[in-house]
């Protein structure tokens, strides 16, 4: 494909891909809000012990084989086929074990009542199966257009009846419910747009050939999955249901900007790069510009919010959850490397080294026990701050590898988002300590974001940082388009 062309058609998937994270997270943001006001950290603690096997198990449901068939220059219907009865047949398994194994989750959790949010939650498993293929097709085409108006309706249904059920007293359930409602909507309305249906043939060759790309990235995803599971059961184990709403909270507000802005990223490059895997210039030239603009929105935002979480989480959802504003920003320090590890991560898969992605996070989680013996015995605070610590050494890991097969170093990476972390730090320092004023939250807040934003602007102005002329330069550009328009 041409440079131009592909370039035209990333950009227009970035900025699709950016406008359905903000409707559907957006949406999702302003429902949850509502939801933590009308309920309490306990039930949510409930969500996120049922959560650890369903996520764990839909992980196995997911069996690598749409990272093989993004990355494939040709896809046949015997691909799509295979991928789809692969999935669903695997899928009816994994809620086969779920249904058996939930009594023992509740045992394990010492929690009354787990057993049936779990056997129901787990349905999602297999209306995530059904999606595969479609939403697969989509990122093929980088088709995010289509994945927008699923997210944002499959939002906007779920957290209107999420909230109802909340106010009707329904309690956990308004959760389940709402979770439910959201996987069934989004799978629907994929069906609607991509319409594609199946013939339900197998190919064992196509089965062979993306299972020999595809395992490797099972496995990967298995891994992440337990290993992030693993911080929701040494809380909900050791601590208790509220504790774990509390740490669970935190981390949602963390993965705002961090894995969001990264799966943008991911979903429109990972496809996009695939095309040019093979021109090393082209790909390290495309590889260096996301990891700079990546970082530039990143680190900034994770700090900004890191140095506001108190007063933002009280005037968000109330004091009830001072815990969790305890929490955030560790967590935002720690979750502001995440697009570097994802990144990294995924030029080795553009670069079709699978093999090298599994035995880095086999490594990297070996390296990480650390922080979840500190959470169990120690406390949870210590627990995040030595996962600061694992998170810089791990991305030492994946930037060696990448750069090597590259030839863009770590430390030319480091010199890349350096001034990004300069810049976030400032902002972050300039704000922080407003949280002490004998003043309402409700004043400090509006204080710290003006402040915030004026110390951000003046230092990107004066400094002439190449990410942010660029950014402003897309912008200036796409609001004198709009002006035309109108």
């Amino acid at each position: 494909m041409p440079t131009g062309s592909l370039r035209k058609k990333a950009l227009k998937g970035v900025g699709w891909s950016t406008v359905e994270s903000l409707l559907s997270k957006g949406v999702t943001f302003i429902v949850g809000i509502v939801l933590a006001r009308l309920l309490s950290p306990a039930e949510y603690g409930m969500i996120g012990m049922a959560m650890v096997l369903v996520v764990i198990l839909d992980s196995i449901a997911d069996s690598g084989l749409a990272q093989a068939i993004i990355r494939k220059k040709t896809v046949t219907d015997d691909d799509l086929n295979t991928m789809f009865l692969a999935h669903l047949v695997v899928s009816v398994v994994m809620y086969a074990i779920l249904f058996a194994c939930a009594p023992l989750a509740e045992t394990f959790f010492h929690t009354e009542g787990l057993t049936p949010v779990i056997r129901l939650l787990g349905i999602g498993i297999i209306f995530h199966a059904l999606t595969y293929v479609q939403g697969t097709q989509l990122t093929r085409r980088i088709d995010f257009k289509s994945k927008t108006k699923a997210t944002f309706t499959s939002a906007v249904v779920s957290g209107i009846v999420g909230i109802t059920c909340a106010y009707s007293g329904l309690g956990v359930w308004a959760l389940v419910i709402q979770r439910l409602v959201h996987q069934v909507v989004y799978s629907a309305a994929l069906w609607y747009l991509n319409r594609w249906w199946p013939s339900f043939t197998f190919s064992m060759d196509s089965f062979k050939d993306m299972w020999g790309f595809g395992w490797k990235m099972m496995l990967v995803r298995l891994i992440e999955s337990i290993w992030k599971e693993l911080y929701q059961l040494v809380v909900g184990r050791i601590y208790s249901p509220a504790t774990l709403g509390q740490y669970s909270r935190a981390r949602q507000y963390a993965r705002i900007f961090s894995t969001n802005i990264t799966g943008i990223v991911q979903r429109v490059t990972y496809p996009t790069l695939a095309k040019i895997q093979d021109e090393s210039e082209r790909l390290i030239a495309g590889y260096r510009k996301i990891i700079k603009w990546t970082m530039f929105v990143t680190a900034i935002s994770m700090f900004a919010m890191g140095a506001v979480a108190e007063p933002l989480i009280y005037c968000m959802i109330g004091s009830k959850w001072h815990e969790a504003a305890t929490y955030l920003p560790l967590m935002c320090i720690s979750m502001s490397l995440y697009p570097l590890h994802a990144i990294n991560l995924n030029m080795i898969k553009v670069k079709g080294r699978s093999d090298i992605f599994l035995i880095l996070e086999i490594i990297k989680k070996i390296i990480g026990i650390a922080p979840l013996v500190i959470g169990a015995f120690i406390s949870i605070r210590w627990m995040l701050v030595a996962s600061i610590f694992v998170g810089i050494i791990n991305y030492f890991l994946n930037s060696y590898y990448a750069g090597k097969s590259l030839g863009y170093t770590s430390w030319m990476q480091m010199k890349d988002v350096a001034p990004s972390y300069m810049i976030a730090t400032a902002v972050g320092a300039s704000v922080y300590f407003f949280k002490y004023l004998p003043i309402s939250n409700f004043i400090i807040l509006p204080i710290q974001l003006v402040v915030a934003v004026f110390v951000f602007f003046a230092i990107c102005e004066s400094w002439k940082l190449e990410e942010y002329v660029e950014i402003k330069h897309l912008v200036q550009h796409e609001w004198s388009k709009i002006r035309k328009r109108f």
